[in-house]
């Protein structure tokens, strides 16, 4: 088996194209840049994004950006308690015309399907997506429909803890790649928010910096990022750990083990290398795995952090060093 590589100027036009997507991207969202990375990593990683956190910190707006940002088309879906499955993937109607059926896509029809408040919707609606996500095509009355690249759901939920939300089932929450929590904004970028964007709609200001091919280029690019042998045994030693650590009931799935992998690949291709390191492995299993691990009742009990428990899990699992190509 030989291995993958990138060629240089597919690399250099990936970061090229990236830092223009990313620069997009924050001129609406102020002082998020760790969030917006993220973002763009999961892109192109091919996978989804959760953002989490109260109303109003700007989780919709995010998707909306990176939709705008890239020229892709974007269909929004407000997620309510009477929202019904085939609102999501589409339903086949009768056409008298031609005397059959005839399908009309879904919101799930897409490149970026912003998904808003997907935790007020019931669960069986939340399973809708689930078919869309990891094997990206829908099954309506038994024939498929594959879905276009880039395909990307980025879902915003508020805390669980708010009134009239379900709790999202853990196979729907393994589906996305990484979750993030926008928090709230720091003084000065409050203050900066304040000045450019109470009189005006920042998303109206925004150019698109790339289209759908460019984003399928760099996502190819991505793929031909090399990750050594001892890398890959690094993300089954962390994935592993979480199963076997005291405090979680719940350890990561072998599905994470591939997100983390293929998420550390964006992360080194936006960085500018043709490689994966640990440190890429490192700085994103928070963002990957956290979401995915429950944790166990003497664990709730002492309030400890589904996140300090990832960290806990580095902190042990041996690093490896050097290339090893």
């Amino acid at each position: 088996m030989t291995a993958a590589s990138v060629e240089p100027q597919a690399l250099e036009q990936l970061t090229r194209t990236a830092e223009a997507v990313r620069r997009a991207v924050e001129s609406v969202i102020e002082g998020k840049p760790d969030v917006v990375r993220t973002a763009l990593t999961v892109l192109l990683a091919e996978g989804h994004l959760l953002v989490e956190d109260v109303p109003g910190v700007g989780k919709t707006m995010l998707a909306k950006a990176l939709g705008r940002a890239i020229d892709c088309s974007v269909r929004r879906i407000q997620f309510t308690p009477d929202l019904l499955p085939s609102d999501v993937t589409g339903v086949n109607v009768y056409n008298a015309e031609v005397r059959d059926f005839e399908f009309k896509p879904g919101a799930v029809f897409a490149n970026v399907v912003v998904g808003d408040e997907i935790n007020r919707a019931s669960p069986k609606t939340q399973s809708a997506l689930l078919e869309c996500m990891a094997e990206r095509q829908v099954t309506v009355d038994g024939v498929t429909y594959p879905l276009e690249r880039p395909f990307i759901v980025v879902a915003t939920q508020n805390p669980v803890e708010m009134e009239g939300t379900y709790p999202l089932p853990e196979a729907q929450r393994d589906r996305f790649m990484a979750r993030v929590s926008m928090g709230y904004p720091s003084t000065t970028a409050e203050l900066d928010m304040l000045e450019n964007h109470s009189t005006a709609d920042p998303l109206a200001a925004l150019q698109p910096v790339a289209d759908a091919a460019d984003v399928r280029a760099m996502i190819d690019a991505v793929h031909g990022v090399w990750a050594a042998p001892a890398v890959k045994e690094y993300v089954v030693a962390v994935a592993a750990a979480t199963r076997e650590h005291p405090d979680l009931r719940l350890g990561a799935s072998p599905r994470a083990s591939l997100h983390l992998l293929r998420a550390a690949r964006a992360a080194a291709a936006l960085a500018g290398r043709d490689h994966v390191l640990p440190d890429d492995v490192q700085q994103l299993a928070v963002a990957v795995l956290a979401h995915r691990v429950l944790l166990s009742p003497d664990a709730q009990l002492a309030r400890r952090g589904v996140a300090d428990v990832v960290h806990d899990v580095l902190s042990r699992v041996p690093v490896p060093g050097g290339r090893g190509r």
